[in-house]
């Protein structure tokens, strides 16, 4: 218990003293993992409603292949990226490996199945006849879409965090393909790893503290914009 009232004791300290690496290796975590996010929304939410609102050939083995891609093993997407990053790799010449680039592409493996996963089921719960009245209605495919993402709008935020959750937390991946290079691609969770082998346990439970707190903040917003949203469309549905 003693260890763990000083690594929270550590960790304030940290903060409130202005520790330069550790406000560059927190920085560097919230640009990382906000990046790889933004991505994988913007590729994972589209893949899911385009899967979950339309019949075609073929449909249960792409389902298949994105429920697979959501239990990706971390270190499976880590191996993928250095594969093609590495030197003699067809991307070896751009020189990513071993930079934050590299490891936000890591993360977006890692979080763009679970987006599209998430989406895909939530959208699948919607009532069919939704579009079929909308349809019926004279309502293009674009407003149809609209129409049937914005009911899903409630789980989407919850993939948007699952997937947050998913890469903020990560370490074999990042370690892997970014090196846990200090000042470089040192983030939180490499950091930890790196304190607990050298013995410093109060300095990697700090910074899993400071970890945790940043985890719960971003969650914190997200889970109010949920439950606003919520609140409103219970609120349009009383009506």
């Amino acid at each position: 218990m003693d260890l763990i009232w000083e690594g929270i004791k550590q960790a304030f300290e940290l903060l409130l003293s202005g520790n330069r690496e550790v406000y560059e290796i927190v920085l560097l975590t919230i640009k990382v993992s906000g990046i790889a996010v933004i991505i994988s929304m913007i590729a994972g939410i589209p893949v899911g409603l385009a899967v979950g609102l339309n019949d075609f050939k073929g449909k249960r083995f792409v389902v298949s292949i994105i429920n697979t891609g959501m239990g990706l093993p971390p270190v499976a997407a880590g191996l993928l990226v250095a594969v093609f990053l590495w030197r003699s790799g067809p991307f070896g010449f751009l020189q990513l490996m071993y930079t934050p680039t590299a490891m936000v592409i890591a993360q977006v493996l890692i979080a763009a199945p679970i987006i599209a996963g998430v989406t895909l089921a939530a959208i699948q719960q919607v009532n069919p006849s939704l579009k079929t009245q909308a349809l019926s209605l004279g309502a293009g495919r674009w407003q149809v879409l609209w129409i049937m993402a914005n009911e899903a709008k409630l789980p989407t935020l919850a993939a948007v965090m699952a997937g947050f959750g998913g890469v903020i937390s990560e370490v074999g991946a990042v370690m892997m393909v970014g090196g846990n290079i200090k000042g470089q691609t040192r983030v939180l969770t490499t950091a930890t790893v790196q304190f607990v082998r050298m013995g410093n346990l109060a300095m990697a439970i700090a910074l899993v503290i400071i970890l945790l707190a940043l985890a719960f903040a971003v969650n914190l917003v997200l889970t109010l914009i949920q439950q606003k949203e919520n609140k409103s469309w219970a609120g349009r549905f009383l009506r």
